[in-house]
């Protein structure tokens, strides 16, 4: 009965025991057995573990890809045109031993605060090497790179990598936003004028070459009437020397009757001459044949 009283006891201390001698390790884990603060085993699989119960302790860290968003950070680019950043980073524990070396009991809390310094510093540093165009302009990808080599070389020692870093905002601080806009708005006007300038100089240019066009094709299609209303002139005159070789009196009354019709126009024709001119030769022969035909 004596022996029975203590083996029950026994039989639990030491299944206590044997329970406080198991851990188990999850997929998403990894895990460091500690003996007196001192690394005695790394657990990177999943699965059942076996430590010294009372001697050793579990410690065990996320392996997963942890994120870490920043706090609004203003820098100063080359420029001197002062910006407010946001940023966000993806990390993970890479070398155990050595983030539980660098962080002690902090775990991944004292590991964030830190890694939030080195990005900070990896921002600045960056930022302050390029002027602020470059850092609002629509493609920052060389910056974040640069952010993110930097805040790798930094964080290693740390044991943790640095697997990406995002600029999430990059603005003007409040109290700079009115006179920032006041030169954009003068510099995007005086691109304008420019733009202006060009686009007038360039209208003249065609006025120009058009007022040139115009004054060589009225020129040609001057030449050319007066060319052809010379030919005309010329087969005019023809006509009337063959009319006048075949018949001279016939030639020199239709003459006669086209001056009388061009001199005697109505409302128009004042002339002075005497009576017995040769103006009149031809008019007194129309008479007399008016004056036969009434007879007849």
């Amino acid at each position: 009965m004596m022996r029975a009283q203590y083996i029950i006891p026994a039989v639990v201390i030491l299944a206590g025991l044997g329970l406080s001698s198991l851990y188990t390790v999850d997929e998403r884990e990894k895990a460091l057995v500690l003996q007196f603060g001192e690394v005695k085993q790394v657990r990177t699989e999943p699965g059942l573990g076996f430590k010294l119960p009372l001697l050793q302790t579990v410690v065990k860290y996320d392996d997963r890809i942890l994120s870490l968003t920043t706090q609004p950070l203003e820098v100063t680019p080359l420029d001197d045109r002062r910006l407010v950043v946001d940023a966000f980073a993806r990390w993970r524990i890479a070398d155990t031993v050595k983030f539980r070396e660098a962080v002690g009991t902090g775990g991944e809390n004292f590991a964030k605060s830190r890694l939030d310094g080195i990005l900070n510093n990896a921002i600045r540093e960056v930022m302050g090497s390029v002027p602020s165009t470059a850092v609002l302009s629509d493609d920052r990808t060389a910056l974040m790179n640069q952010i993110r080599d930097l805040a790798k070389r930094e964080a290693a020692s740390l044991g943790v990598d640095v697997i990406d870093v995002r600029l999430t905002r990059t603005d003007l601080p409040t109290q700079n936003l009115a006179a920032t806009y006041a030169r954009m708005r003068a510099e995007r006007e005086r691109e304008a004028a420019d733009e202006r300038a060009r686009g007038g100089e360039a209208a003249q240019r065609v006025r120009a070459a058009a007022d040139r066009t115009v004054v060589e094709l009225t020129s040609a299609a001057r030449r050319q009437a007066e060319i052809i209303r010379g030919e005309a002139d010329a087969e005019r005159n023809n006509v009337y020397a063959a009319a006048y070789g075949k018949d001279p009196s016939f030639f020199a009354f239709t003459r006669a009757l086209q001056f009388y019709a061009e001199s005697l126009k109505p409302d128009t024709t004042s002339l002075v001459t005497k009576p017995d001119s040769l103006y009149f030769d031809y008019a007194r022969f129309l008479e007399s044949l008016g004056q036969t035909e009434a007879t007849q």
